[in-house]
């Protein structure tokens, strides 16, 4: 059985940290070709310090972090950071590779879309590598458009930036 909960306690960041950091691992798999960029990214983004203080920086009033469980077992994460009142930017989602297909990620996806209607927010935004197809596909299926945005601070002018309101 698939279950998504919001990460309020110390063991859950705990699990988000872990597949956080697979995350880090799987992108520099996935492209190895740019590791200098992506390591830029997470320096840029500060990833280390975040994610080591989870609870602050992904909680409400400033963001919001869901764990996706299958059967008890962690197997994913997404994560809404506030970028002002009205807009916040969905980001780090990780399906282990053992959950995909099991609808994990679409349960996430719409987890965190309804979250961020509940947090008052009028659009959600992000940013997908260029070759990260399974994701813009899902992320389109679920009601995001592409954006014609100037890139936030630490994108790339090649990534798919896309867009989705919320009220």
């Amino acid at each position: 059985m698939l279950k998504i909960e919001l990460v309020r306690t110390q063991e859950q960041a705990e699990r988000v940290r872990e597949l956080a950091f697979e995350f880090i691992d799987w992108l520099h798999v996935r492209y190895p070709e740019m590791k200098e960029v992506i390591e830029t990214y997470f320096r840029h983004q500060q990833f280390n310090e975040k994610i080591g203080d989870l609870l602050i920086h992904n909680a409400p009033p400033n963001g919001e972090c869901l764990l996706a469980y299958k059967d008890g077992v962690p197997v994913g994460t997404l994560m809404l950071k506030r970028l002002d009142d009205d807009v916040c930017e969905m980001n780090r989602m990780f399906v282990r590779e053992s959950a995909r297909g099991l609808g994990a990620g679409r349960a996430l996806v719409e987890r965190l879309k309804e979250r961020g209607v509940e947090m008052g927010f009028a659009r959600m935004i992000l940013s997908a590598l260029p070759r990260h197809h399974e994701a813009v596909a899902l992320y389109a299926s679920v009601g995001f458009e592409h954006d014609n945005r100037p890139p936030q601070p630490g994108e790339s002018t090649q990534d798919i930036l896309m867009k989705l309101e919320l009220r």
